[in-house]
C-alpha cells in the first residue's frame, strides 16, 4: 500500500513541477490520519497522538471527528474548509484564523490571513494577527508514516496586542509617637502595545490529502520563542 501511495505521490509531484499546480484532493468519508503532536511552551512540554476521521463532506466544508488516541473520552465533532482552513468566531463573526493551504497550489503562490479580536482575554484589550503564506517548492521529508516528497508552504507574520491598564496596591504600616497609621498607595500602569513574530511551515502531500508535517512557532516581544507546536503523521488510511 505504501509503495503504491509513494508512487502516486511522486507522479503528482512531477505534475506539480511541470504544470506548476496541484489541485484540491477529493477528501472522502472515512479518511483517517493519526498525528504525533507536541506543544513546547515556557510552562512545560506535552506530547500526544491525535486522530482525525472525516465524517461528512460538502462543497465547502469538511466535517471530522478529533480524538486523542487511546482515550476513552468521546471525540470532538469539528469542521474546516475544504482546504483545511480553520475558522472560529472572532468578534461574533466566523473568521479564518489559519489557512495552511489554498488550492490550487502553485510554486510561488502566496495568500494572507489577517484578523483582529477585541477583548480576547483578561489581559489584552485587543489582539491583531497578520500572516503571509507562500508555496516555496518541493522538499523531501521523513516521518513515522513514511518518506515523502512534499510541497512546502511557509508563513511568516506578526502579532500585536494592547494590554489592559492595571493597578498595583501597596500597603504599609507607619508609626510615630506611639500612633500607628495604615498607608495605602495605588500605582496605575497604563495600556501599552506589545508585539511579536510568528513562523509556520506545512509539508503537504497530494496523495495523503493532507500535510504530513507541520511546525508553528510564536515569538514574544523580546525576540524569544514562547511556544512551538509540531505535528508529524504517524499513520493514515484513505478510502
Amino acid at each position: 500500500m505504501r509503495t503504491i501511495v509513494a508512487a502516486c505521490s511522486a507522479l503528482m509531484l512531477c505534475a506539480l513541477v511541470h504544470a506548476q499546480t496541484a489541485e484540491r484532493p477529493l477528501v472522502q468519508v472515512g479518511d483517517t490520519w493519526t498525528y504525533r503532536q507536541t506543544n513546547d511552551t515556557r510552562s512545560g512540554f506535552k506530547e500526544e497522538r491525535e486522530v482525525y476521521e472525516v465524517t461528512r463532506t460538502t462543497a465547502s466544508t469538511i466535517y471530522f471527528d478529533a480524538r486523542q488516541a487511546g482515550s476513552a473520552q468521546p471525540p470532538k465533532n469539528v469542521f474546516s474548509g475544504v482546504d483545511w482552513r480553520r475558522v472560529r468566531a472572532v468578534n461574533g463573526v466566523e473568521t479564518v484564523v489559519n489557512q495552511p493551504l489554498d488550492f490550487p497550489l502553485t510554486v510561488g503562490k502566496h495568500w494572507d490571513v489577517h484578523y483582529r479580536e477585541e477583548h480576547p482575554n483578561k489581559g489584552h484589550v485587543w489582539e491583531d494577527f497578520n500572516s503571509t503564506y507562500t508555496v516555496v517548492g518541493i522538499e523531501h521529508v521523513e516521518v513515522a508514516a513514511g518518506k515523502f516528497d512534499a510541497i512546502k508552504i511557509e508563513a511568516e507574520g506578526r502579532w500585536l496586542a494592547e494590554t489592559v491598564p492595571s493597578n498595583t496596591i501597596a500597603t504599609a504600616a507607619l508609626g510615630a509617637s506611639g500612633i500607628s497609621t495604615l498607608a495605602t498607595q495605588i500605582d496605575t500602569a497604563g495600556a501599552r502595545r506589545i508585539e511579536g513574530r510568528m513562523y509556520k511551515a506545512f509539508w503537504y502531500v497530494p496523495s495523503v490529502r493532507r500535510w504530513v508535517k507541520s511546525v508553528e512557532e510564536y515569538y514574544a516581544s523580546g525576540g524569544e520563542r514562547s511556544e512551538r507546536n509540531t505535528s508529524e503523521l504517524d499513520s493514515y488510511q484513505l478510502k
